[in-house]
């Protein structure tokens, strides 16, 4: 019998022109919560799904109580004792707690009834185990994001789960509820289970693990000793490599002492106290880590989230922007981290998506002045170099980076003031990254205000004008340019 629950050997994952894993190797031990760290794309995702099945790695064995297998399928995954937690999950918010527990395998009185007063003594007793408090009986929407984790984890150890991977458990969770799962951790350690804890709140995985795999860009660097590691030793072997983006020269340009937006004391959407000022023709990255509170500050700048207190003013007016529509017509765009749900309409022409915030500026009586929205559409495409065939291509057939050159130039053509880019170069080429980061040094000469919300150091690094940091969602830090380092950028992230 080996000594080990789960090794993955050698694990080799390509696809076409990119090679997500390159010769990566962990083991595990029983009752070891083993820490899995890097930075967002170093491959860590892509490594787990392959011990899921929901990743067929094209190289490599994995190996689980010393049976071998080269691939595997989520019923092999389940049936060997592997469960993984995924930061989205798999509960259905109209059922209750025990029905989420047995989804897929419930009690039955007989063939055809389901037996839902056994399923909530059962599930009583699973959540008993692990000394939480949950209602069987209650709806899983109405509970808390902490307590939905627990019927995973609960639904994970009710299959007998010998390994449980846990991706970012404590992204969505307030920090009581990250106490309460690291305390159920815990336990399921002392139970025996095996577990592998993804995390970038390094403090976290100095406080469980015992052991620390570092990836970085899909490749094994190396596995420290918990207790004989340090934060900066980690930091190091997470980002210690050279700037590998060429960033385009900007031409030197005097921030404007204008300031555009102000941020203060602003609370809501997940976010507390935000005190910020950003100046006309200033680049701010905002840097930070998954769940960190990036996004959900963009989100109440345009209107698409609600805040709860403080004040946000622009150019000197106090707003108040209650959708979208209204920060569109202040003069506020956002170019958001998903843009094929929510930055552009796929199946539509890259010409009425170019239009589509600004038809009524020129339409009359609900007709479309077709010469003016063709002027619009062809004046972007040239200036941005949207490379396709015609203005009437559908968007969903261009390249990830003509895509969000797309998504640019439609708040180019309402003249937007300020322009928020939500990871403005996730999944584009190094060739688009170079054309994105040409447009937004265009912007910056004409005087428009950029909030730059990268999880990219080197680009954090390459485009701003000045950096803070966000860690659960409050400002942990302030970066002048001369003050730029990775380091110093994820420990603020880390809370170090």
């Amino acid at each position: 019998m080996s000594e080990y629950v789960l090794e993955l050997q050698h694990i080799v994952k390509s696809y076409p022109g990119v090679l997500a894993l390159n010769d990566v190797s962990i083991k595990l031990k029983k009752g070891q919560i083993l820490g899995l760290i890097g930075e967002n794309g170093a491959g860590k995702s892509t490594l787990i799904k392959t011990c899921s099945g929901a990743v067929i790695p094209t190289k490599g064995k994995i190996v689980v109580n010393g049976k071998e297998f080269s691939r595997m399928t989520p019923q092999l995954a389940r049936e060997n004792g592997i469960a993984i937690i995924y930061q989205e999950f798999n509960n259905v918010k109209g059922l209750s707690a025990a029905e989420n527990l047995f989804l897929g395998n419930p009690i039955k009185k007989n063939k055809w009834v389901i037996d839902k007063k056994a399923m909530e003594k059962e599930a009583a007793k699973s959540f008993a185990q692990l000394n939480i408090k949950i209602d069987p009986s209650e709806l899983c929407g109405n509970l808390t994001v902490g307590y939905q984790q627990m019927i995973e984890i609960a639904k994970a150890i009710r299959l007998d789960a010998k390994v449980l991977i846990m991706d970012e458990p404590s992204a969505p969770l307030t920090n009581k509820e990250v106490k309460s799962m690291m305390k159920v951790c815990k336990l399921l350690q002392s139970r025996g289970v095996a577990i592998i804890y993804i995390s970038h709140r390094l403090e976290e995985i100095f406080e469980l693990s015992s052991e620390i795999v570092v990836l970085r860009d899909g490749q094994y660097i190396d596995t420290l000793i918990t207790k004989e590691s340090t934060v900066d030793e980690l930091i190091h072997l997470m980002v210690g490599r050279e700037l590998k983006e060429k960033f385009p020269p900007r031409k030197e340009h005097p921030i404007s002492d204008e300031i555009a937006l102000k941020l203060n004391h602003l609370s809501g959407n997940g976010d507390t106290d935000i005190n910020v000022e950003i100046h006309r023709g200033e680049v701010l990255g905002i840097g930070g880590l998954v769940g960190a509170g990036r996004t959900e500050l963009a989100q109440m700048i345009f209107g698409d989230a609600p805040i709860d207190s403080g004040e946000m003013t622009f150019f000197g007016k106090s707003i108040h922007p209650r959708c979208p529509k209204e920060a569109i017509e202040l003069g506020i765009a956002l170019v958001p981290e998903d843009r094929k749900r929510h930055g552009a309409i796929l199946h539509n022409s890259i010409n009425h998506n170019m239009n589509m915030p600004i038809y009524d500026h020129y339409s009359t009586l609900s007709k479309i002045d077709e010469a003016k929205e063709k002027e619009i559409t062809e004046r972007y495409i040239k200036e941005l170099h949207i490379k396709t065939p015609s203005k009437n291509q559908l968007v969903k057939n261009l390249s990830g980076g003509n895509q969000q050159k797309v998504i640019l130039g439609k708040w180019l053509a309402a003249q937007s003031q300020l322009i928020i880019l939500d990871e403005p170069t996730r999944g584009i080429d190094v060739g688009a990254k170079y054309e994105i980061y040409k447009i937004i040094n265009q912007l910056v000469a004409q005087n428009k205000t950029i909030i730059l919300i990268s999880s990219e150091m080197e680009e954090l690094i390459g485009m701003s004008d000045r950096i803070i940091v966000f860690a659960e969602g409050v400002i942990t830090g302030e970066l002048q340019k001369d003050q730029f380092n990775q380091n110093a950028i994820m420990k603020l992230a880390s809370k170090c």
